[in-house]
């Protein structure tokens, strides 16, 4: 069930696995070497295996496929050697909730070339409600191809209670998780209509996502692009996302995330945060959001906590960013409440600090294209607008409105901070 790859093809693979990993540690630029070395030699016993998920009984013909998944992603985790799980073009292949279990024997591509879809059926996810894929625990892994995932989200979305609000409020699945894996790379792969959240790192190290296309109604509900919790270093790469809900969310325990060459909208923009809920102490540093194009959002570039909450929002750049008919270009939200009337003032905020605004410009489609809405009890302090250039939608003034800012400098910014 399984097939040996030509020289010419493991290296390519290989060279793919090793594309990426120059500040990996050193054991890993070790086993690139070796199979480097395995490649050239080019023996059955040691050239690169393709697991095609048809040899293992998938149909791609509406049934349901979870089965025969679980058991290609077996055969081809616990391959000693360097092993290739290929998804075949132009079939659809039906899942139930699945999760790909890891640390693997194998250094693990997994190949989409085709469509994945999601059961429709909610009875389905009784024993996952929150999740669909979810591959856990991988190291050194990579998921392309240029295939589709489909979250096949829409009877989550009629059930939602932000579309009936005569329902209860209920979680629904994020399409795909990775969690707790260590060197990811995830390229040339298009997430659409997931049920909720399409795509998340959670608790992850050394990532690199790019060329991503993520996709869904602007009003389906609560369906995030790229959610980023926990996971240290990763980079988000000339992707475009167009959502209902954010099209990329770092919330806490993140650090040494970047996001470059992002097409962002409809959605709700790029955002830091919720952080702080329920008075939780949550630690978000070291973001750059760089060359971005942010079109229809309700936000622009946001950082938004809740009263109560401790921790901090640090460290924080966005530059380069061209805003089209933005409804809140430019936000921090530090008194985020979600009751209709005001929350009464707590005694306690995440701090936000040292916040660059850089080379931003474009149209707001409010009146207030600046707001800064921050803590008496903890000021955002070391905030930086440069080269700030926001009119109102129809080329008229916008206004800015600050509440409790220390600005560390301020040079060629329209609107201002009175």
């Amino acid at each position: 069930m399984s097939t040996v790859y030509s020289k010419s093809i493991a290296t390519t693979i290989i060279n793919r696995h090793g594309n990426f990993r120059s500040n990996f540690p050193t054991r890993v630029e070790h086993e690139k070497d070796m199979y480097r070395k395995l490649a050239q030699v080019g023996t059955k016993a040691t050239s690169p295996r393709i697991f095609n998920v048809d040899d293992f009984g998938a149909r791609g013909d509406r049934t349901d496929d979870s089965e025969a998944f679980n058991k290609a992603w077996k055969e081809a985790c616990s391959f000693e050697g360097v092993a290739v799980l290929v998804i075949p073009a132009n079939r659809i292949y039906h899942l139930k909730p699945i999760t790909f279990p890891g640390p693997c024997k194998s250094v693990l591509t997994m190949m989409v070339h085709g469509t994945i879809k999601a059961s429709p059926r909610r009875s389905d996810y009784k024993e996952s409600p929150r999740q669909w894929i979810v591959f856990e625990k991988m190291n050194n892994f990579i998921v392309e191809g240029g295939g589709t995932i489909n979250g096949n989200g829409r009877p989550w979305w009629r059930n939602s209670c932000k579309i009936n609000r005569s329902l209860p409020c209920v979680g629904a699945p994020t399409a795909v998780t990775f969690d707790n894996c260590l060197n990811l790379r995830v390229a040339n792969i298009r997430i659409k209509n997931a049920q909720q959240m399409h795509l998340t790192f959670q608790d992850c190290v050394n990532v690199k996502a790019s060329n991503l296309r993520v996709i869904a109604p602007e009003k389906s509900p609560n369906t995030d692009g790229i959610h980023v919790t926990g996971t240290q270093n990763i980079q988000i790469m000339s992707s475009l996302i167009r959502t209902g809900d954010d099209c990329i969310s770092i919330v806490s325990g993140s650090k040494n995330v970047r996001a470059t060459d992002i097409i962002c909208g409809p959605g709700h923009g790029i955002s830091i945060g919720s952080l702080g809920k329920n008075k939780a102490e949550d630690e978000v540093s070291d973001v750059v959001v760089d060359r971005a194009r942010i079109s229809g959002t309700t936000n622009g570039v946001r950082i938004k906590t809740w009263q109560g909450g401790s921790g901090y929002a640090k460290n924080i750049k966005f530059q380069n960013i061209i805003m089209h008919n933005v409804t809140n270009p430019i936000i921090i939200n530090q008194n985020y409440c979600d009751q209709s009337e005001s929350c009464p003032e707590q005694p306690s905020a995440v701090q936000v600090t040292n916040v660059v605004y850089k080379n931003i410009r474009g149209t707001s489609a409010s009146e207030v294209a600046v707001k800064l809405d921050c803590s008496k009890t903890f000021p955002c302090n070391g905030i930086v607008l440069q080269n700030v250039n926001l009119v109102r939608e129809g080329e008229t003034k916008a206004k800015a409105s600050c509440q409790n800012v220390r600005l560390a400098s301020t040079e060629r910014v329209s609107p201002l901070c009175q």
